[in-house]
Order: structure tokens, then sequence, then C-alpha cells
């Protein structure tokens, strides 16, 4: 897939254009978000980003649209799994519920900024190494064990990154939110409010998952520009779904399985394409192997399917606890 500079240019402008919208609605009246309201949002990115994928069905055939929907829907799954931990940070830094929505769109935009440079670094390592994907493979058969085994606990208390702690010890802390200001004074003196740090534990947080999402969604597309917009979609209707979803997040008990099943067959799916490929001069010396390999054609189907699975098995489950909790 050829993608002309001027694609990227109008793309990009065109998600910048999207943000700053989202941004000047928020700015200019901050409230709490109602149901109604983030339901019409979400459902305006979802149509926006889907509408995308069949403009790039027809204008480049069905091979890379399915790569997008597949990158696209494997991307917003993964971002719906780290709503728990937001909504942890949000608990922890005590977030006025009026601002939570202003938190959040800053922070994903500090997080799409920070996911382009990863989306790059990594397209340009994967041209040069392609024993990477070896890496890559191994990395999320790991992280899909980890996630099944560690899942979600209600009680988790968010645990300060490093470079959240590097930004306490540059800026002065204020004691308390001053309405949605980052930065105030206070006798003379600068300082940072609790919203500015809030706002980069949101964005440096999201960055730590990229570390699995990245490399799954190479895993589905080696296509630079599908890999970017297909974060870029996800990411645009985080903010609505967080405040959509709200108290359903503790009804999809199995969402940590079926995510953790999809990291694990995009890590097969890797292993098994590096394997087909394979260059390495210790491994069959250095020729390819002859397995088999998993198509895009069978990726989308196999990650819609254990999604839908593992949704409809949560919901069963929460309804059946629900009456078992029930006074008889």
């Amino acid at each position: 897939m050829s993608v002309p500079l001027w694609l990227w240019l109008a793309t990009v402008a065109g998600l910048l254009l999207l943000l700053a919208v989202d941004l000047v609605l928020v700015g200019r009246k901050p409230h709490e978000v109602s149901l109604g309201e983030a339901g019409r949002w979400v459902t305006f990115y979802v149509s926006v980003a889907v509408l995308f994928g069949i403009g790039i069905w027809y204008f480049a055939g069905g091979v890379p649209a399915s790569e997008f929907f597949a990158g696209y829907i494997t991307e917003y799954s993964l971002s719906i799994d780290n709503l728990f931990i937001f909504l942890i940070i949000m608990n922890t830094f005590k977030v006025p519920a009026v601002h939570q929505g202003r938190v959040l769109l800053v922070g994903i935009l500090i997080a799409l900024v920070m996911r382009g440079i990863f989306i790059a670094v990594g397209a340009a390592v994967i041209a040069q190494f392609s024993w990477v994907f070896y890496l890559f493979g191994a990395f999320l058969i790991y992280t899909g064990y980890k996630l099944a085994r560690s899942g979600h606990d209600e009680d988790e208390e968010f645990k300060e990154n490093a470079f959240l702690r590097f930004v306490r010890r540059i800026f002065p802390v204020a004691d308390e939110y001053h309405d949605a200001k980052s930065f105030i004074r206070i006798d003379g003196k600068r300082f940072v409010t609790p919203m500015f740090i809030v706002m980069i534990a949101i964005g440096s947080t999201d960055l730590l998952f990229a570390l699995d999402s990245i490399p799954a969604i190479f895993g589905l597309t080696k296509e630079p520009f599908l890999v970017f917009t297909a974060n870029a979609f996800a990411l645009m209707g985080l903010r609505q779904l967080y405040f959509l979803l709200g108290g359903l997040l503790n009804r999809l008990v199995y969402l940590s399985i079926g995510l953790s099943l999809i990291l694990a067959f995009i890590g097969v799916k890797l292993i098994l394409e590096a394997l087909h490929t394979n260059s390495l001069p210790f491994l069959n010396g250095g020729e390819p192997l002859a397995v088999p390999t998993i198509g895009i054609e069978v990726s989308l189907p196999v990650i819609i399917g254990i999604l839908v699975v593992t949704t409809v098995a949560s919901l069963a489950k929460s309804r059946r606890d629900e009456r078992a909790a029930r006074p008889s």
C-alpha cells in the first residue's frame, strides 16, 4: 500500500481538527458528561472510523481495509481495558466530575503524540530488522499470559510511574484544584495544579499500555499509515467511551481473558510469519521455514469472535451473580 505525503498530511490535519473541536467544546463549558451525550459522541467517532475504513477499501482494496478494521477493533478493545486504570487514576486524584472530560481529552492527546513517535520508531526498526517479530511475538504471548492471570482488581491502587515522579520533582504542585487550570501563581511562585499532574498520569500511563498494543497491531498490518490511523481512531473515542461504559466496566468480568487470547493469538501469528521469512543464521541455516501463516482473512473473524463471546459471557455471568445476590 503506497501512501502519498499529501494523504498523510490530510489525515493528520483531519484528526487534529476533530480533536480541536472536541477540546473547544469541552473547554467552553465544563460539565458532567451524560450517558446520552457520551453515546452520541461514541457513535460519531465509530462512524467516522468505519467510513475511513470503507474509504480504504474503495481506494486501496479489501486487504488493507481488513487490516485497518482488525487493527482498529484490537486497539479499541485494548483501550477499553485501559479504562479500568483511567478510572483508578481519577479516583486516586479525586478529579471533580465536571473536569474529568478535559483531563481525559488532554491526556489522550498527549498519548496520541507519543504513540505516533512510538509507531515511527517501530516501523523503522521493523524495516531494518525483520527478526524483531520474534521478540514482538514472544512479548505478546507473555503479556497475554500475565493479563489472563492478573485480571482486574477493583481495589487496585495507582502507582505513579518514573516519568510522573520526575515531573513532581521538577515542578512544585499545588495542594488543590483551581478549576480547570494547569498552572497558577501563589505568592509570586509558579505551581502546577493536580489537574496538570493527572493529565500527565493519563498520557504517560497510556504510553505504557502501548508497549503491548503497538506490537499487536504490527502483527496485523505492517503499513505505518494503517497502524497510526487505527491507533488514532481508537484513542479519539476513548474519552466518551469512559463516560458511556461507567459502571459497566466492572461487568466485563471476562474482558481480560478475551484480550489475553487476542494478544496470544497475534503473538503466535507474528512468530509464524517470522519463521516463514526467517533470516536468522542460527535457525535453519538462515533459510525460511515451511510453516503455515495466518492471514488477515482469518485474524479479523477470530478477533471479533473472541470479543463477542467474551462480552456475552461476561454479561451473562454478571446477571447470574446479581440474581444470586438478591435476597430470596
